[in-house]
């Protein structure tokens, strides 16, 4: 997948998970990853965040650790 629609994606959920009342939007953001995202889309997350991960929200870079 290409980057850009990986970070549009990834921004999405984190986006719905701040609208929740709960504090722990990263893990529920890495949550969801971990059950939607195919194991290559995780990994390329995972790879993307740490070569800086640019344009991400940090709830994103934080779930992305947690997956």
């Amino acid at each position: 997948m290409s980057p850009e629609k990986m970070v549009r994606m990834a921004n999405q959920i984190a986006t719905f998970f701040k609208t929740q009342p709960k504090e722990d939007a990263p893990a529920r953001v890495a949550a969801h990853i971990t059950d939607y995202w195919e194991p290559r889309m995780r990994a390329q997350l995972r790879d993307y965040v740490a070569e800086g991960g640019e344009g991400l929200d940090e709830i994103v870079v934080k779930a992305a650790r947690l997956t």
